[in-house]
């Protein structure tokens, strides 16, 4: 059965200080974090890689990766793609507001790949880390036969997934059915790290709370069109005509958020996959020495080959 994995490569990274952190090398020989999250997809079972960047950055993506890895995938059967998230893709009717810089967030991420989406797919953000686990678990949910009103969320818990280095933005989760389903989620901005869990705004969130790090599965029938995509069209005029309008140089079509709204309305389920797998990432330059470390330790711990992808085949 073919399953996707979308990865959403097309952030500026300002908080990076201008570099495109997604291509940063913390690898023994220069990998970035993006291939070990390929590895870890491709191990798990899937078997198609969409890549969503921008076309600014389209050389210097092939450059790090996307040429270095594609021989690989091509003689393994592992299906390449590249969709390109703009600023002017938007709904018919409406205007780019002036002045503004970047695209809409990662609700049209998805949608800039719609035309490659033709089977269940998993979304993830280029530049976490999530470990193996996760990747295993949404694999084996997105084969099984689901409703189109389901939804999969792999769920981190937070005191795993703060940076040592400033805020962070997590979507808090509120779950129920013990801990089998998320019943809300609340994208959260500038979470510190804090004595026995983490605080935001002042408001101090319990360590063993689950949150939403971008890592969604969402199911079909191979060879349909997810449903999933049809509603983020919808959403999408809706935000335009909403979000758009009170703030047009900075609001996001997030996930998190449209999401969040599905379930207060009660349209949808989101099933909730625990991992307890640790999280890292390049959120601040200050974070690349201490995820270099911790690939190493992987690779010293026998989860990595320093090869990375020689023991997939």
């Amino acid at each position: 059965m073919r399953t996707a994995l979308l990865i959403m490569a097309a952030g500026i990274g300002s908080r990076f200080g201008g570099g495109i952190k997604q291509l940063e090398a913390v690898g023994v020989n220069d990998e970035i974090i993006m291939d070990y999250s390929i590895h870890d997809a491709i191990q798990a079972g899937f078997n198609k890689i969409i890549f969503v960047i921008r076309k600014d950055i389209e050389e210097d993506f092939k450059e790090r990766i996307g040429n270095r890895i594609s021989s690989m995938c091509a003689e393994h059967g592992i299906e390449l793609c590249y969709a390109f998230q703009d600023k002017y893709d938007i709904p018919e009717g409406y205007e780019v507001p002036a002045e503004r810089t970047k695209p809409w967030g990662t609700g049209q991420a998805i949608l800039a790949a719609r035309e490659f989406l033709s089977e269940p797919f998993m979304v993830i953000n280029a530049d976490d880390y999530y470990g193996k686990e996760g990747f295993k678990l949404m694999h084996d949910w997105l084969i099984e036969p689901h409703d189109d009103t389901a939804i999969s969320m792999v769920g981190f818990i937070i005191k795993n997934t703060l940076s040592d280095n400033g805020g962070v933005t997590r979507g808090i989760c509120k779950v129920a059915d013990g801990h089998s389903h998320v019943i809300d989620v609340i994208e959260t901005k500038n979470i510190i790290k804090c004595d026995n869990g983490a605080s935001a705004d002042g408001v101090f969130i319990p360590a063993d709370t689950y949150v939403s790090m971008n890592m969604w599965g969402f199911p079909s029938e191979e060879g349909r069109r997810p449903a999933f995509v049809s509603l983020l069209e919808e959403g999408f005029v809706t935000f335009f005509e909403n979000d758009v309008k009170k703030d047009p140089l900075k609001c996001e079509y997030l996930l998190p958020a449209l999401i969040g709204g599905l379930l207060k309305k009660e349209t949808h389920t989101v099933k909730l996959l625990e991992t307890n797998d640790r999280w890292f990432g390049v959120t601040y330059q200050e974070d690349k020495p201490s995820v270099m470390k911790s690939i190493r330790e992987l690779i010293d711990s026998g989860i990595y080959s320093t090869d990375l992808y020689s023991d997939l085949w």
